[in-house]
């Protein structure tokens, strides 16, 4: 018992404190506005804390790779792993809206907090992959400028060869250093995460039970359906039942973050952990997890579908056309892709949606309703997703 405690203590330190805010927030909503901001401080220091790790863990990953094939290999196994998994997630969805279609559901403005920007399509394009300033790097909202300047960083370590060795010396220490960091600041979890939990719970609990009940209480049953099975399914492709077994075991702490933070980014030091304790490979886990939170989104690939679906049904035109599902599928890769690694984050995916299908204002209300309370369990699927992901990979690339 004591050993199991040992283990398992962080975890059930966690899960006592998700369920102690659960409780505040259903029985004494008033007071999560005074307890809020413990949550707000835990999660700025871990968002400011995991930008440097990205960057540290991605180009240490690459400067350390002792053959070039091996970081090539990683890099297509990884695409062609999100990809299956992104467009098994949104078919998965979309037989379970023809299997089990949902009716009356109607437009609302409550939820909406953002409107489409005025910024052209060209620009957002830039703003995706470059920023203007070598200081814009460090923020997590350009999350994948950062990522491809941590690749370049670690490509040029390694071309420098010896008189680039004392560079890659400070980039494997900085990713020890800043794995500490991120250790000691996750010793609050339990007493921050609860107290975000908290808010969420009080503040999103109501609306679960609107208009939004039919299309929402699919979505929750597909994705634990999908957490449960798919990624059951993919840890034994990765090294069959023992390989299900030890995914579970560690996969219980980055599902408690994800659902109390809703954020894949903040998720992303349990994950690190997880990966560590399964055993896959640094040199792969420290690229497909960072990457993976930016580009490879499971949950945000099911609710996109169920966005697309409900606008449909607003304005009375036939999802199941077989041009309308092609382009949906199409749409959620993108916005899996484009979907920030932070609590709706999907917004510029959901104008995007709305743009290419022409969709009228009054879908836009109901897409943003939807995406708010879908993010939950969207995180997890979205967080948990890299785990399984790196572990996909590490079965067909051997470093």
């Amino acid at each position: 018992m004591k050993e199991v405690l040992k283990n398992y203590s962080g975890i059930l330190l966690l899960l006592l404190g998700i369920v102690v805010g659960s409780i505040i927030g259903i029985v004494a909503p008033q007071t999560v506005s005074y307890i809020k901001p413990l949550g707000d401080i835990f999660l700025n220091l871990l968002f400011v804390s995991v930008v440097p790790l990205v960057f540290f863990a991605v180009s240490n990953s690459i400067a350390s790779l002792e053959q070039e094939s091996k970081f090539g290999k990683i890099i297509v196994t990884m695409a062609f792993t999100f990809l299956f998994f992104i467009l098994t997630a949104a078919v998965f969805t979309i037989f379970a809206v023809y299997l089990f279609p949902v009716s009356g559901v109607s437009g609302s403005k409550e939820l909406v907090e953002e409107v489409a920007s005025e910024e052209s399509w060209g620009n957002r394009i830039v703003s995706f992959f470059t920023v203007g300033e070598f200081t814009q790097l460090f923020s997590r909202q350009n999350m994948l400028a950062l990522l491809i300047f941590a690749f370049m960083t670690g490509f040029s370590a390694r071309k420098a060869g010896e008189k680039g060795q004392s560079f890659r010396m400070f980039i494997a220490s900085g990713y020890e250093v800043m794995k500490e960091l991120l250790l000691l600041i996750m010793k609050a979890a339990p007493i921050g995460l609860g107290a975000y939990f908290a808010y969420q719970v009080a503040t999103l609990g109501p609306q679960l039970f609107g208009f939004y009940a039919k299309p929402l209480g699919l979505y929750y049953i597909a994705g634990v359906i999908y957490f449960l099975l798919f990624f059951s399914i993919y840890a034994f492709m990765a090294g069959g039942i023992n390989s299900v077994k030890n995914f579970w075991k560690n996969a219980i702490y980055p599902s408690a973050t994800a659902l109390s933070t809703c954020s894949s980014f903040a998720t992303m030091p349990a994950n690190l952990e997880a990966a560590s304790r399964i055993g896959i490979p640094s040199q792969i886990f420290n690229i497909v997890i960072p990457i993976g939170t930016t580009l490879h989104k499971n949950g945000s690939s099911m609710s996109s579908i169920i966005k697309i679906y409900v606008a449909f049904l607003i304005i009375g035109r036939d999802f199941f056309d077989p041009m309308n599902l092609l382009l949906a599928l199409g749409i959620t890769v993108f916005v899996s892709i484009v979907a920030g690694g932070i609590p709706n984050g999907g917004y510029i995916g959901e104008m995007l949606m709305i743009s290419v299908y022409k969709l009228p204002q009054e879908a836009i209300p109901a897409v943003m309703i939807i995406g708010t309370l879908v993010d939950p369990l969207a995180t997890v699927l979205n967080a948990v997703g890299q785990l399984v992901a790196s572990m996909f990979v590490s079965r067909f690339v051997k470093v």
